[in-house]
């Protein structure tokens, strides 16, 4: 891998990824921008000691351009994108609306291909490659960034959940403090370790689902993918590395080997679940009845979530790293809303039995 840092007009750091030591990246960005500004700021919840990031500014971020306007494209034929090259592997830019800035932490913005058409299942192993180095290099850089705690790369796919801009790309954020999410993991951490006489929860309970194989979806020699016997969403997979590790940094060559092959595989799955040519019509809702669309339904929106453990916690060998996907389409045509009971209190309410999900996502697998 070969890595490129360069600045934009307006003083944001932009780095390219190469497959290629060959590769050269020269070219400027000619654009006259001004220095960004933010509003950023965390505000602690008192009531339930979370946090709170308040960013007014994203208020006037780029919302939905046509195609020959996307701001993530190569710049070309005298059109002046956010990357100056006129083609790209992967690339990585810090965000010019961020959630988090200064001493509130940082965001950033990943490119997975210069293809604005195309999505992450459509890459070659050797790209999606090339998006997990990526991903570890920048977790390395941001662990030695004095405002940032958490490390959190993650992406958003499709309309549904909330994405305004098409072109395939993710984001990472560098947060200033252990998210709640990570907290509660690690409370309960403790609190088996406690109970079992110091036995690690990840471990058991991917050792659990291993040994139990109904809500395994795949398996490698060096990854499991499962969903979870609790799932908050109607299709959810977890994926574990087989050894645990705090973060991507500690990946060792093999696990990373085989990381390409097991993700796209699953992406891929994830886009036939609700697919009546593929057996999507024996998909069913809450209320039992077979629901699907002839010729097939459009691309699953999702969230894939990389869960790393924080850089100053005592217990981050305990922690596990883990991706987490998940989907908040319920069935064809149906979407997942949190309303009064997820939104008010926390509590979800799942009307896809996590096993039958599990069955659905391995009859979809991939023609070997």
């Amino acid at each position: 891998m070969k890595k490129t840092s360069t600045r934009l007009a307006d003083g944001r750091e932009l780095i390219y990824y190469d497959s290629r030591d060959d590769a050269v990246r020269d070219a400027l960005d000619p654009r006259p921008l001004d220095p960004v500004a933010t509003t950023s700021e965390v505000r602690e919840d008192v009531l339930l000691g979370d946090r709170v990031a308040v960013a007014s500014h994203r208020q006037g971020r780029t919302y939905h351009p046509p195609a020959d306007e996307c701001p993530l494209c190569p710049s070309r034929d005298g059109r002046h994108t956010e990357v100056p090259a006129d083609d790209y592997e992967v690339v990585v830019f810090e965000n010019r609306f961020p959630s988090l800035a200064g001493d509130s932490g940082r965001c950033e913005v990943v490119c997975f291909t210069s293809d604005h058409d195309a999505s992450f299942a459509d890459l070659t192993e050797e790209r999606a490659a090339l998006v997990l180095e990526a991903w570890t290099d920048r977790t390395a850089e941001l662990a030695a960034h004095p405002g940032v705690e958490q490390v959190f790369c993650f992406e958003n796919r499709g309309a549904e959940i909330g994405v305004t801009l098409g072109h395939p790309h993710g984001q990472i954020y560098g947060y200033p403090f252990t998210t709640p999410r990570t907290a509660l993991m690690l409370r309960s951490v403790d609190e088996h370790a406690r109970r079992t006489g110091g036995r690690n929860l990840f471990d058991d309970v991917v050792a659990r689902e291993r040994a139990d194989g109904e809500r395994v979806v795949l398996t490698g020699d060096h990854w499991t993918a499962f969903v979870p016997y609790a799932a908050h969403w109607p299709y959810e997979v977890h994926l574990y590395p087989n050894r645990r590790v705090p973060d991507l940094r500690a990946l060792d060559d093999a696990a990373r080997a085989e990381f390409a092959r097991v993700y796209l595989e699953l992406l891929k799955r994830f886009d036939r679940i609700f697919d009546a040519e593929d057996g999507g019509s024996a998909t069913t809702g809450a209320g039992g009845n077979a629901e699907g669309s002839a010729g097939g339904t459009p691309p699953t929106p999702y969230i894939a979530a990389w869960h790393q453990a924080p850089f100053g916690d005592p217990r981050r060998d305990a922690f596990a790293l883990h991706l987490e996907l998940f989907t908040i389409r319920r069935t064809s045509g149906k979407l997942k809303f949190l309303a009064g009971s997820e939104s008010g209190m926390g509590v979800f309410i799942n009307d896809v039995p996590p096993e039958a999900a599990a069955r659905r996502l391995r009859e979809v697998a991939s023609a070997s």
